[in-house]
């Protein structure tokens, strides 16, 4: 079709748009069914003599000819207006989307079938990139990553799920946990591959526009423009667009020219009705583009041949019957093997390409359905029998179990651990941690009593500083810089409260991650993909969130990524409190879903409550429920001495817990002063059954407990004093306002409100 008149104008900011950027302009929008928005992309033109454009395909298949040959005409469009244009080859997207079974090899297969096409059909390749996703995404992991990582924090999931469209889902639809990870990473892309103009299909505009959404909410001033294209109709009636899985919908670039002719021949075209019409529309969006115009031949006594200019005067003689539906079949058929052919004999002359398109063709397109074993599985499994019941267990393996088996208030499972300790000297123990303030003494004292054991028992642990994982979870604001602070200021307490660190590895999520992203984040979309979003829903515990609270896609990413940290680790055992139970049995299903054998055995550990009735956990946000780790003597005494502690009460006391998991632990004995003479319990129970009877007072535990504590804090309140180090690291946490996640979201959103 022939471009608009040119001139020379002015846009609302001043700028003079001279006749040269005008024309630019107009080939550039003729691309596009609807351009967000044209004074943007007047004054981008005007501005920068070669644009970037990002344009990409999930290989998937035979190619059709609306991601054929339109595509094929829109890019020469771009690079004759100057634009530089990068085809992002989407084969981990693909593989997200269960395109070819996740099957990656396939994948590569016909990204490659899909580039020889483009060449051989014409596409102008001088100012053309082909990028493969996931070699660019290797290549530039901490780039990448973080960026899909705020996105996800910065959108919530409702609104994720209105992009499904992208996928060919919709929102309503069972989801797979990849579905949410797909439209973050989409919308990264953008950035990633600095694009000035997005040249996408209609059918991607949501996530486009999410990505300008997000230029506004970080105040970056260059957001992209959106060109969005319109949907080739399927041939039959009723199809909004092309179906690879259904052959009679499609015309492919390498069919036949018979094939061709069959498929246009039983295609919908009603006489006298253009709307819904697909022969019509191929006219429109392809052959006149093409050729600039379209022939019909037919007989004299037809009304002879006739060559069309416009696509209004096409209109009006099919409208009107002028122009019989046969006769525009036959023309169009005509036409498209014109521009086919080329296609064709480059598939049937180059045998690389001749190779290809035999292994595309011996796929089926089909899309894995999510695993109904994985639904099937609960995460609340309770112990089984394992192939190591009855192994027979020397003196010394079973003198590792039972101090192994101590740390945890449940073992999953039990026999599996008897057989890991005595096939394998050295097992890895997988532990970890969000940096997010001051740390209170279940953090401290009971890491410190749990891996001290771990390493006596011969185990190598190794400690997860998740340092992105606190990003995800909006700990700190998300401020990274904050959240390395405190990770470093827990290393020293634990060093300082008598870890032994010969067999501990502290390792920096982030930076783990990045040196290996080439295994991780592959596992990540696995795992991602093998799991529906009711499933990944339920973990939702694991970063103190519950599944009815409104949540960002963050939380959706972040159950996916803690799973694939103990493959990344390659961890035999995952020892962690019972809040994370459930992302936990979540790496065990997954090992059942692809095979593995070696299943990680989770020790889930007791969960201290706060110091208060009825609190659960401790809280930083709220100083008078937790004792901290540098806590001065008199802070204990005040903050015990308040503490609830019912008398003759065992069940709900917060005192007699931190004597069962604190100080019994680590001493082996708890002594307690009673009226001037002193008596040493040995044993939990024997304490619950003084104090159930009367004869340990509330006022005398309480004493004893604030005694213990201080003798186990005390070397860290030292440490603190005297280390440069140290004390500077605690004068920077104690400045953190350690807010609840949900605090931080309702600042975000007043501060978004505001500008």
């Amino acid at each position: 079709m022939e471009n608009a008149p040119t001139q020379a104008s002015s846009l609302a900011s001043g700028l003079q748009i001279s006749e040269e950027v005008e024309q630019r302009f107009n080939l550039v929008k003729s691309v596009g069914e609807q351009c967000t928005h044209d004074d943007e992309l007047r004054e981008l033109l005007a501005k920068k003599a070669a644009p970037v454009c990002y344009d990409g395909f999930e290989p998937s298949g035979r190619m059709h000819i609306a991601q054929g040959l339109m595509k094929i005409m829109s890019v020469n469009k771009l690079t004759s207006a100057g634009c530089r244009v990068k085809i992002w080859i989407a084969d981990w997207f693909a593989y997200m989307n269960n395109k070819l079974g996740g099957d990656l090899k396939k994948i590569r297969v016909v990204g490659e079938y899909f580039k020889e096409i483009f060449q051989a059909a014409g596409m102008n390749c001088e100012n053309v990139e082909f990028l493969w996703s996931s070699e660019e995404i290797n290549a530039r992991g901490d780039e990448y990553w973080p960026l899909v990582m705020d996105i996800a924090c910065r959108n919530s999931l409702a609104k994720i799920k209105r992009c499904m469209p992208i996928m060919g889902h919709s929102e309503t639809e069972e989801l797979s946990a990849a579905h949410i990870l797909y439209v973050c990473m989409q919308c990264a892309d953008t950035l990633f591959l600095e694009a000035d103009i997005c040249q996408l299909g209609m059918d991607q505009e949501t996530v486009n526009l999410l990505a300008r959404d997000y230029c506004d909410d970080i105040n970056r001033g260059n957001r992209p423009v959106i060109l969005s294209h319109h949907m080739l109709r399927g041939l039959q009636q009723g199809q909004t667009k092309m179906s690879k899985s259904d052959p009679s919908s499609a015309i492919f670039m390498e069919d036949e020219e018979a094939e061709v002719n069959v498929k246009i021949k039983k295609a919908y075209c009603p006489p006298g009705i253009v709307e819904g019409n697909p022969c019509v529309e191929y006219v429109r969006y392809i052959i006149l583009p093409w050729f600039n115009e379209f022939t019909v031949e037919r007989d004299e006594k037809y009304g002879g041949s006739k060559t069309y200019k416009s696509y209004e005067d096409i209109v009006t003689d099919y409208e009107s019957n002028v122009l019989h539906p046969k006769d525009l079949k036959d023309a169009l058929s005509k036409a498209l093997n014109k521009i086919l052919q080329p296609v064709r004999d480059h598939f049937k002359t180059n045998s690389r390409a001749k190779n290809l398109l035999k292994q595309v063709k011996g796929y089926k397109i089909t899309r894995t359905a999510l695993s109904k074993e994985m639904e099937a599985l609960s995460v609340n499994a309770p112990n089984s029998a394992s192939s190591a019941a009855g192994l027979q267990l020397s003196e010394e393996v079973e003198n590792k179990y039972n101090i192994v088996r101590s740390i945890g208030e449940e073992c999953i499972q039990e026999d599996e651990l008897k057989n890991l300790l005595a096939k394998k000297p050295t097992p890895i123990c997988y532990d970890g941690f969000e940096p997010s303030g001051r740390m209170h003494i279940a953090q401290g004292v009971m890491k410190v009593t749990n891996v001290n054991k771990l390493t006596t028992a011969g185990c190598q642990v190794k400690i997860w500083i998740a340092d992105w994982f606190a990003q995800l979870n909006n700990k700190l604001g998300g401020d990274l810089e904050r959240i390395k602070v405190v990770g470093e200021y827990f290393k020293e307490i634990w060093q300082a409260g008598g870890m032994n660190t010969d067999k501990v590895s502290f390792l920096w999520a982030s930076d783990e991650i990045n040196g290996r992203g080439g295994k991780y984040w592959p596992l990540v979309m696995d795992i991602a993909r093998r799991n529906n979003l009711r499933r990944i829903l339920r973990c939702g515990q694991i970063m103190g969130r519950s599944e009815t609270e409104v949540l960002s896609a963050a939380q959706i990413l972040y159950p996916c990524m803690q799973c694939a940290d103990i493959f990344l680790l390659e961890a035999d055992i995952c020892q962690l409190g019972m809040d994370q139970r459930k992302v936990n049995m979540l790496a065990r299903e997954y090992c059942d879903d692809i095979k593995r054998k070696n299943k990680p055995i989770i020790l889930s550990h007791h969960m201290l409550p706060g110091l208060q009735q009825g609190q659960e956990k401790m809280s930083k946000s709220n100083p008078s429920s937790a004792i901290f780790m540098e806590d001065e003597e008199a802070d204990v005494k005040e903050k015990i001495s308040k503490a609830y502690c019912p008398a003759r009460i065992v069940e709900g006391n917060p005192c007699l817990e931190y004597v069962k998991y604190l100080v019994l632990p680590r001493f082996n004995e708890f002594t307690v002063e009673t009226d001037g003479s002193n008596k040493t319990f040995k044993s939990f129970e024997d304490i619950v059954a003084d104090y159930e009877n009367g004869a340990l007072a509330p006022e005398d535990l309480k004493k004893a407990l604030v005694k213990a504590l201080n003798i186990m804090l005390q070397p860290v309140r030292d440490h603190f004093k005297t280390n440069d180090r140290a004390k500077n690291l605690l004068e920077q946490v104690k400045v953190i306002k350690c807010f609840s996640p949900c605090v931080y979201d309702l600042i975000n959103h007043i501060a978004c409100i505001l500008t």
